[in-house]
């Protein structure tokens, strides 16, 4: 049964700013291999954000980069593993795994810049096949995860196996980095009223969750594939969880996010599409329309790479 959220519903940004403040009191602190150093909580409480009527939880406490979350996600469907493809774009989150200073120190210093190797995006649409190079066309090789999903979702909604691994332990030498958001598992649930759509519930897990910099993209970013997913299958979008389990800060992020707990979150945006489409294939950019995003100012924190 679907319990309707309840007006006197604490803001749903509140759950992470609480982690924040957690982790940053009661943290262990660990060493890490960026050499930065972190203070860490392993397993905290899972995060739940609604995402009924069309509400997208871009977190309002700073300015996130939304377009680099769009771009990312739909370089991930489309199954790129070249980070060039972002980069040119503008969006540079994956420049410094794709350098060639960086791929050499993984062993991976015959690859062009900018090949991370099998990661997200293949693991997705081709786990299983033998990758090659990030120029390759891999069409039909490898089992493609996403779609299963969403056929699953179509034509086989009660299924418990409705789940979309980026983790592949055969394949994590020829990657640049690892996954840290390395699986989720849809949930469709299904109505009591038959003229009403089923609505669609999204679990993820993250092995390693850097609070500062990673969980606002990641949060974002698993929320609008929630969506994308529930459009093209004509289902409702329910509810975004995530379960972490390395969750931490960086040493030298700790002063910028007290600045950020301080802050009152604002309401989230909501998203609605351009078109109507069946094919996730076929979602570009310009079909993501995000409305009322009206967040507090930036605040900078360098990524540890």
């Amino acid at each position: 049964m679907i319990i309707d959220d309840l007006p006197s519903r604490p803001h749903d940004e509140y759950q992470y700013l609480a982690l924040i403040r957690s982790v940053i009191e009661t943290g262990e602190i660990r060493r890490d291999r960026t050499g930065t150093g972190t203070l860490s909580v392993f397993a905290p409480p899972s995060l739940r954000f609604s995402l009924a009527d069309g509400t997208l939880p871009l977190l309002t406490t700073k300015r996130t980069f939304l377009r680099g979350i769009v771009e990312e996600l739909l370089w991930f469907v489309q199954g790129s593993t070249d980070s060039t493809i972002l980069s040119d774009k503008n969006v540079k989150i994956w420049d410094g795994n794709g350098s060639k200073e960086f791929l050499r120190s993984r062993g991976l210093g015959h690859r062009r810049e900018g090949d991370l190797g099998p990661v997200y995006g293949f693991q997705w649409r081709h786990f299983g096949a033998k990758y090659k190079d990030c120029d390759t066309d891999y069409t039909g090789q490898g089992v493609d995860q996403l779609k299963e999903c969403i056929r699953k979702i179509r034509d086989d909604p009660t299924d418990r196996r409705i789940i979309l691994s980026a983790w592949n332990p055969a394949d994590m030498p020829l990657m640049a980095l690892p996954p840290c958001h390395m699986m989720c598992q849809f949930y469709v649930h299904l109505p009591v009223n038959p003229t009403d759509r089923p609505k669609l519930s999204c679990l993820m897990y993250q092995r390693s969750a850097d609070l500062g910099l990673g969980i606002p993209f990641n949060i974002a970013s698993y929320a609008l594939l929630t969506h994308m997913i529930a459009h093209v299958t004509q289902t409702d979008p329910h509810e975004l969880i995530i379960q972490l389990g390395d969750a931490h800060v960086y040493r030298d992020h700790v002063e910028p996010l007290r600045e950020q707990v301080q802050r009152e979150p604002r309401p989230f945006p909501k998203l609605r599409w351009r078109r109507e489409m069946r094919d996730i294939d076929a979602v570009v950019a310009e079909d993501i329309i995000v409305e009322g995003y009206n967040p507090h100012p930036s605040i900078q924190m360098k990524m540890s790479v």
